[in-house]
């Protein structure tokens, strides 16, 4: 049996230590990077606001036997720190992180990745945290929706895919905003908890060309017994030490 260690998550594969960076380990993450539609011509990947690396590092286990890369980019420097960390400690060297603003990354380089994926900010600045690098990765005073699909917008190729995981309640708001900046929804994924609990999270995919009809999702975590159900073990059996 694989022996857990403290203050991080292990995976199949890989660890990530996630103690000094602002957002830890989540389903909300693992979910997208488990998610996120690859193909083919998947070579460039960005990560936005990508905390401990956990997204990049999914990734990069599904791509490991193609030829890409991957770039990590937060603001948080601590973040970035421990990405790098990550990666180091990891079987896969096709990631790169770096401590930089989206808003101010590859201005001069545009039209430049396949897939941009991002667990993103969400929250108003109405009510300040009591930790800073947590607020300046969950609040939108850094970087709000806007700001963040005209970045993805400008570094996507025409044929790429921008994949975002949100609240349920904030999808459809996401959506219209997108829709109003030329983007089309080609897939969506809702989740709930059980049967018995309201949708919580919206898996988003967008494109920059028209898509006729989205490929339209959903996905139960537990059954009624609480234990794992056979989709959302399916969708993570490659990186979940699931227990029998």
């Amino acid at each position: 049996m694989t022996e857990l260690r403290k203050n991080g998550f292990t995976f199949k594969r890989f660890f990530i230590a996630h103690d000094n960076s602002p957002m830890k380990v989540t389903t909300d993450s693992c979910l997208l990077g488990a998610w996120s539609p690859i193909t083919a011509s998947t070579k460039k990947v960005l990560d936005i606001g990508c905390g401990c690396g956990i997204i990049s590092l999914m990734l990069a286990q599904r791509l490991e036997h193609c030829d890409s890369h991957i770039d990590a980019i937060d603001i948080d420097a601590n973040a970035v720190v421990q990405c790098q960390d990550n990666i180091v400690n990891s079987p896969f060297n096709n990631i790169t992180a770096k401590c930089i603003d989206i808003n101010r990354y590859q201005l001069t380089n545009p039209s430049y990745y396949d897939l941009i994926v991002t667990n993103p900010p969400y929250f108003e600045p109405a009510v300040d945290c009591r930790n800073h690098q947590r607020q300046q990765a969950r609040y939108t005073e850094n970087l709000n929706h806007t700001q963040l699909i005209t970045a993805a917008k400008r570094l996507l190729t025409i044929t790429g895919r921008f994949c975002v995981v949100l609240p349920y309640h904030l999808s459809h708001a996401f959506i219209e905003l997108c829709l109003s900046h030329n983007w089309y929804l080609a897939q969506q994924m809702q989740i709930q908890y059980t049967d018995n609990k309201p949708i919580s999270l919206s898996l988003l995919c967008f494109s920059l060309q028209a898509v006729e009809l989205p490929v339209l999702q959903s996905l139960t975590m537990r059954d009624n017994e609480n234990r794992y159900s056979r989709d959302f073990r399916q969708l993570l059996n490659d990186f979940y030490l699931f227990q029998k």
